[in-house]
């Protein structure tokens, strides 16, 4: 990913200015070394790309959740894709419409734990990882099964959006099996949600066994 940060961006741009001074005859002596100068400098002087942190962790109270979502989209609202930021505006409206059947946020209900765990965990770590990405990297660089990171986050986001929904009808529907079924494929799916942008490596070829 380093290929695609800004340092390495800029360097790059200065070395081939210092490239085109060399063949445009402005310097002779040392080229080399200037422009491998001029390189290191732009990835000196360039700041790093910007680290996002958005778990939204340890609020407990109605208020606290709506106003932390409302916050975290807010803060990521220029950044996202318009798909992307769309379909996290559609999770959080699941979310705060289930707010109110939930009277005890600070008890240990199954329910009340995926709510709280999408809210403050699940949701931000997911836009947390792809904003951690070079914009290059995450927008043009395929990643796994021919997808961008861009790509990525959508189909996160999107699944999350339907999980979300269906947990939300469930809690309704009091189906406490179903609302355990949700939770663990939550937890397999976004527990981890900087795997997600990991590349997927080429599978392996068994040995040829000698004839």
């Amino acid at each position: 990913m380093y290929l695609y940060s800004t340092p390495n961006l800029v360097g790059a741009a200065m070395g081939l200015a210092g490239l085109g001074l060399y063949f445009g005859g402005v310097i002779h002596v040392f080229w080399l070394p200037i422009v491998a100068g001029l390189y290191g400098i732009g990835v000196l002087v360039t700041p790093k790309n910007p680290t996002h942190e958005l778990s939204l962790r340890n609020q407990f109270q109605e208020v606290d959740i709506r106003n932390e979502l409302e916050s975290l989209l807010n803060r990521v609202r220029r950044r996202l894709p318009k798909e992307s930021y769309d379909k996290a505006l559609s999770i959080r409206s699941t979310i705060q419409a289930a707010l109110p059947q939930i009277s005890d946020l600070s008890s240990s209900d199954y329910n009340i734990y995926l709510i709280q765990q999408t809210a403050l965990d699940y949701l931000p770590s997911a836009l947390e990882s792809y904003l951690n990405l070079p914009r290059a990297y995450a927008n043009y660089q395929p990643i796994k099964d021919g997808k961008t990171a861009r790509q990525l986050l959508f189909d996160q986001l999107d699944l999350l959006d339907r999980e979300m929904k269906a947990v939300v009808r469930d809690i309704y529907q009091n189906d406490t099996q179903k609302l355990v079924v949700h939770g663990q494929f939550l937890k397999d799916t976004f527990g981890d949600a900087a795997s997600a942008y990991q590349p997927q490596l080429p599978a392996q070829q068994p040995p040829t066994q000698p004839k």
